[in-house]
């Protein structure tokens, strides 16, 4: 395959991730799904999953909250994987060369929303205030294409264009010893990862879960498999059982306070004999 034709299709993989909230979030920005793709557009999708799965468990709580905004994972996922795989490297090089990109990707992804972006938001603007739902549909779908999808898709499409000859050459130059600490850090980072997750998670009444996770997997040797049905069990009879029998509680509180208020209506109506005048 020619090396054209691999950056255009590296661009559309970028364009198809970033397409993800098209039809609702089906979390194909994930790293696990981009390096899968480019991973098969570069002729190795074995290779691709490995280093997917690496990037995935070392940016697992990568999620924009609020105003903190995460580096752009999908053209560093697609990238790195690409150079990674081309120059015959492996995942331990895939992620140092994933964080810088994405990072730099981000600015160019900012821009585009300080600069093209507003152009649709205020045509929007004007389509409400006049009733026009069909401008306001074709603006939101013109505006995340062309200040979102087509700008990523243009920066992952060049970059690998231009850039495969020299990022092969530079991953060439970097000593055994380098490859190696960068091997060691790529084995850390999954750890990093689930730590930046568990920030976001964790609390005083979910503890206990965590601990218990932990004891299974370390202590009583259950695979990780084994610990997510243990957990999905524990959800089940924590939330759905309570929740069921929670609700059927209510509904027999709310019958026996209608058939209380009935009764009260009905006494209200009757007629108190000893006390009417005839």
């Amino acid at each position: 395959m020619s090396i054209e034709l691999t950056a255009v299709l590296l661009a559309l993989v970028a364009m198809l991730a970033n397409g993800e909230y098209f039809l609702g979030s089906s979390m194909l920005s994930r790293p696990l799904i981009t390096c899968t793709l480019a991973g098969l557009v570069m002729g190795d999708i074995t290779q691709g999953i490995i280093i997917g799965a690496s990037l995935e468990l070392a940016l697992v709580g990568s999620f924009s909250i609020g105003a903190s905004i995460p580096p752009e994972l999908i053209s560093g996922s697609v990238l790195g994987t690409a150079f990674a795989i081309g120059a015959g490297k492996s995942a331990e090089i895939a992620l140092p060369l994933c964080l810088p990109i994405a990072s730099l990707v981000l600015l160019v992804k900012n821009l585009c929303f300080l600069f093209i972006l507003p152009y649709f938001v205020h045509k929007a603007d004007k389509y409400a205030s006049e009733g026009n739902g069909r401008g306001m549909d074709l603006m939101n779908l013109f505006g995340g294409f062309i200040s979102i999808n087509l700008p990523i898709g243009l920066v992952v499409g060049f970059s690998y264009l231009f850039g495969s000859s020299a990022i092969n050459t530079l991953l060439d130059a970097i000593p055994i010893f380098i490859i190696d600490g960068l091997s060691i850090a790529t084995g850390l980072l999954p750890a990093f990862g689930f730590a930046m997750l568990m920030k976001i998670m964790i609390k005083k009444n979910n503890a206990t879960f965590f601990i218990f996770g932990f004891a299974l997997a370390v202590y009583m040797n259950v695979p990780v498999t084994g610990v997510a049905i243990f957990g999905a069990c524990l959800a089940l009879v924590l939330t759905g059982y309570s929740a069921f029998n929670g609700k059927k509680i209510i509904i027999e509180q709310g019958n026996e306070t209608q058939n209380n208020n009935s009764g009260n209506m009905l006494s209200a109506q009757e007629i108190n004999y000893e006390n009417e005048e005839f």
